[in-house]
């Protein structure tokens, strides 16, 4: 290749470069379609902005309840619901539970600032809820005092209830079948041991006689 061939060469290499960089300059920002024709500007979205108040928090430590839930998290913002997830029998918490706020801009610092917080030897597990998750029936009984059911006095009631000649006798009947079972398995076991024999009576108590009309 000779002098005068590589001088053109040059040339058309820095001409090919100026216009590119104006074309760039030019359609900034602009969208060229791939059939060639003028540009047109993409219109710009704004993404949407977060209107979630609710927050679900998992991992909550033993000792963490509502009352010092309130207090601590109060101090991010208002607290409009809070509640926590607990067993209905015992009432033991289940370690985790909701919370609203008012603000949807606290909802969601409280969701940066306390995900995987150190708390009592638990790591909090904090996330936003968005409007259209969050179950209609999640806050009934937000309020509500929990009193664990006395699981002794509804058996007690339960025996002691009126019985009629029939539902005595069904109950006897179930008595001696379990029993009888019983000493099926004592005799597999090879256990030499005699079981003593139920002593009652079929007939319920005067008491709990329940007469037909």
């Amino acid at each position: 290749m000779g002098v005068k061939a590589k001088k053109a060469m040059k040339k058309s290499l820095k001409k090919a470069t100026a216009n590119a960089s104006v074309l760039s300059k030019k359609t900034e920002g602009d969208f060229l379609p791939l059939e060639g024709g003028p540009a047109r500007k993409l219109p710009k979205h704004k993404l949407p902005e977060s209107t979630a108040t609710v927050l679900y928090i998992g991992r909550i430590p033993h000792g963490f309840y509502e009352k010092e839930m309130e207090g601590f998290f109060g101090q991010f913002g208002t607290i409009k619901r809070l509640r926590i997830a607990r067993n209905k029998k015992t009432g033991k918490s289940r370690h985790f539970g909701f919370i609203q706020f008012e603000s949807p801009e606290v909802a969601k610092i409280v969701a940066e600032t306390m995900h995987n917080y150190l708390l009592h030897e638990h790591v909090l597990q904090v996330h936003l809820i968005p409007p259209e998750d969050v179950h209609p029936k999640l806050w009934r009984g937000f309020n509500y005092r929990f009193k664990p059911l006395d699981t002794v006095q509804i058996e007690r009631k339960q025996l002691g209830r009126e019985r009629t000649l029939e539902e005595q006798q069904k109950l006897v009947e179930k008595i001696l079948k379990h029993d009888k079972k019983r000493r099926k398995r004592i005799d597999a076991a090879g256990i030499d041991y005699e079981c003593p024999e139920i002593v009652g009576t079929v007939q319920p108590g005067p008491k709990k006689i329940k007469f037909e009309d």
